[in-house]
């Protein structure tokens, strides 16, 4: 006969009490990390911006029950629509992920760290809305006080530092992908950790908070990978955060949580989901993430794919003019690329389209650029690419990974060269560090406030742009200003049309 189980309480999992913590540590974050988030909030707010121009997008934004209205409730940037905040996680989570535009981080396990402002943007606005018109207390039966004090974009970018830190760092030598689970569990964890400290949270209950995010689980990856790629993996991130956003509210009511969720034998994460392998910390908690982030500022491309990408648009003038004499195109890329995005045969929706290396690289080829409008069904028709796509040739190059994989470098490296019937070889272009790159900053940065200031232009008009362009350009001023009165900026007169 077996020994009865214990049910004595084991300690906490020491992986949610550092992350609690870490997200309630009032130490700043360094210099260069704000700096960055700051850059990072006007490239997440521009990529959910331009999102708002596609009516797949937008038919999945606003209420859950149509004309559900909330007193002082949480904005969707560029939209009319003011929602609960778990609702207003999911429409800016959405936005900001639908065009595969914002930053990414590549490690173990990649992502994308800002698809977490969905969470940080619509708790902080809920609050500071709520603040400046003087509730005393939230719904959702949550014992949450409205703080005293002015919450202010530093707040914000503060938030967005740890959500970056928190995902990423767990990405560094956690492979979730690799047992077929989302990297949005990661989105989940960390936005579940700040949006809980953001409403007031104690340790204990952003530990509570934490321990729901796990016993989720996670989203399987099958909507990312042939032969299921689809458009959930559009708004897979904004799910997360705002599922995040529901378990603090839950988590604030005193709700308990579950100490070994992590490492408990047979029902844990770790024996359920991970293979028994403990999910880990592989550095400290700090400003690392937001530091070395990688921002997509050329192209709105699976990342792996940003230098093939850069490396064919340097060849377009080559190549253009001769697309009919081309006899094979040799892509030499790193293992990650080819794991993910190296795929053959038909391409079915915009989704399947821009996950796809050869594609991606036919387009630069052909036109000399890669926009949101390439991935099109309507471009997609255009014969040449097809025809590329077939005389592509795609090989590893072992130092490539290598230096993918490689802290010091973190490069994404790819190479391109095209061959023609007369014999005759364009030079091989070989590029290490995308634009968007930590390497490439200062160089970046300019292109990457262009892009806001385009995508700005055409959602709100050059004077709102300008007006945008001119806060963010003052770091101090930025930081200054109030969440609610930086949303209402931010908000349009009507919502999108679906």
């Amino acid at each position: 006969m077996s020994a009865p189980l214990s049910n004595v309480r084991p300690p906490t999992d020491t992986l949610l009490t550092t992350i609690a913590d870490y997200v309630l540590d009032p130490t700043p974050p360094s210099d260069e990390a704000l700096d960055t988030a700051r850059w990072c909030l006007l490239d997440t707010l521009a990529c959910g911006i331009m999102a708002l121009a596609y009516p797949a997008c937008t038919k999945l934004l606003g209420p859950v029950v149509p004309g559900t209205t909330i007193q002082n409730g949480a904005r969707v940037p560029g939209t009319a629509y003011e929602l609960d905040p778990v609702q207003a996680a999911f429409d800016i989570g959405t936005l900001v992920r639908w065009l595969d535009f914002n930053d990414t981080w590549l490690a173990a396990e990649w992502g994308h760290p800002s698809d977490n402002l969905g969470a940080i943007l619509a708790v902080t606005d809920w609050l500071s809305r709520n603040q400046a018109a003087g509730a005393p207390v939230a719904a959702f039966q949550s014992k949450i006080e409205f703080p005293k004090s002015k919450i202010t974009v530093r707040d914000l970018l503060v938030a967005m530092v740890k959500a970056h830190e928190i995902q990423g760092v767990l990405a560094l030598d956690n492979s979730f992908n690799r047992v077929g689970l989302d990297h949005v569990l990661l989105v989940r964890v960390a936005s579940t950790a700040v949006a809980t400290a953001l409403l007031g949270g104690t340790r204990e209950q952003i530990v509570n908070a934490l321990s729901h995010a796990w016993v989720d689980g996670s989203a399987l990856r099958t909507y990312r990978h042939a032969p299921n790629t689809g458009s959930r993996k559009s708004w897979a991130a904004g799910d997360a955060t705002s599922r995040a956003v529901r378990l603090a509210l839950i988590a604030m009511t005193g709700e308990m949580g579950y100490p070994s969720v992590l490492t408990a034998t047979t029902w844990g994460f770790q024996d359920v989901s991970f293979k028994g392998k403990p999910v880990t910390l592989a550095r400290p908690l700090g400003s690392y993430v937001m530091e070395q982030i990688l921002f997509k500022i050329s192209f709105p491309a699976e990342f792996h794919a940003q230098t093939a990408v850069e490396c064919a648009v340097k060849l377009y003038p080559q190549v253009h003019n001769r697309l009919d004499q081309i006899t094979r195109i040799e892509l030499t890329t790193h293992e990650s690329a080819i794991r993910i995005i190296d795929k053959t045969g038909p391409l079915h929706n915009p989704a399947d389209r821009d996950h796809c290396l050869q594609y991606m690289t036919a387009v630069g080829l052909i036109v000399g650029n890669l926009t949101a409008e390439h991935y099109e069904d309507r471009f997609a028709a255009d014969p040449r690419i097809d025809t590329l796509r077939a005389k592509m040739v795609v090989t590893e190059d072992k130092s490539y990974s290598r230096d993918y994989l490689d802290p010091e470098k973190r490069s994404i490296a790819n190479a391109v060269q095209v061959f023609f019937t007369d014999g005759t070889a364009t030079e091989k272009i070989a590029i290490e560090y995308p634009i968007g790159h930590r390497r490439r900053r200062k160089d970046g940065i300019p292109l990457l406030r262009q892009k806001a200031e385009t995508a700005f232009t055409a959602h709100y008009g050059k004077s709102k742009s300008d007006e945008l362009s001119s806060l963010f350009a003052d770091l101090p001023g930025l930081e200054r200003t109030s969440v609610h009165n930086f949303s209402a900026m931010l908000a349009a007169l009507s919502a999108p049309r679906s």
